[in-house]
């Protein structure tokens, strides 16, 4: 899967996305990462990507000219790839998100900064996605957080792929949280593991854990146990 990144500020990638398992992945070939100078795409000695907007207003605006020659230039040389701007008017990016991202051969993040991006050019990029109601300088951080959430889901990219099946958001928990996790030593400061942990039971550590999982969303976001399909098809 290749990630592009349309941003004034290339120089703050890879960042985190160069550790870990997707470090890995982007140094194996496994996920590909291409980051764009949005200023390249101006004209001009000043490298202008952004002006006072119409009608008055603090702040100033991302022009249309660079954004829309940098994705269409890439429409061009990749015509299936899926463009999203990184905005907190975007639809919420969420696990199921990733998944579909996940799915893609191509896709496109262009960060937005200061006060915004001209409309016209919001609507040749076509989506919007929005990491959570909160607004940040730019849209540098969000893709990262996108990036890291989807490349993980590529196949190859985790070197145990069956723990994505049990993990928080998964489908193993309904698309909740997962259940309390536990490693040596068995009794700590006179906390202990709980015994069906220790037993060996794997019926009932598959029991435990799914009610856990079930109570702690319930506890923390029962809009989850509200919204996604509890496993075995109940809500």
């Amino acid at each position: 899967m290749r990630f592009h990144v349309l941003t004034i500020f290339p120089e703050v990638f890879p960042g985190p996305l160069g550790i870990g398992v997707v470090g890995r992945a982007i140094g194996a070939g496994d996920v590909e990462l291409q980051v764009h100078d949005l200023r390249a795409h101006t004209e001009g000695r000043h490298r202008q990507v952004d002006d006072m907007q119409f009608g008055g207003g603090a702040g100033m605006v991302f022009k249309p000219e660079p954004v829309i020659r940098a994705v269409r230039a890439l429409r061009e040389t990749e015509p299936e790839v899926r463009c999203i701007l990184l905005s907190p008017q975007g639809r919420r990016f969420d696990q199921t998100v990733a998944r579909e991202l996940a799915a893609e051969k191509s896709v496109l993040l262009v960060c937005g900064r200061y006060q915004g991006v001209d409309q016209r050019a919001r609507d040749e990029i076509g989506d919007e996605l929005s990491v959570g109601d909160y607004v940040l300088s730019g849209g540098e951080v969000a893709a990262m957080a996108v990036i890291e959430a989807t490349a993980r889901l590529v196949p190859g990219v985790l070197g145990s792929p069956e723990s994505l099946g049990d993990e928080t958001f998964s489908e193993g928990t309904g698309g909740g949280f997962e259940a309390p996790l536990y490693t040596r030593p068995a009794d700590f400061e006179g906390q202990a593991v709980p015994a069906v942990l220790r037993e060996g039971n794997h019926a009932a550590i598959a029991a435990w854990r799914r009610n856990e999982s079930t109570r702690r969303t319930g506890l923390h976001r029962p809009d989850l146990i509200r919204s996604a399909p509890r496993p075995g098809g109940t809500t």
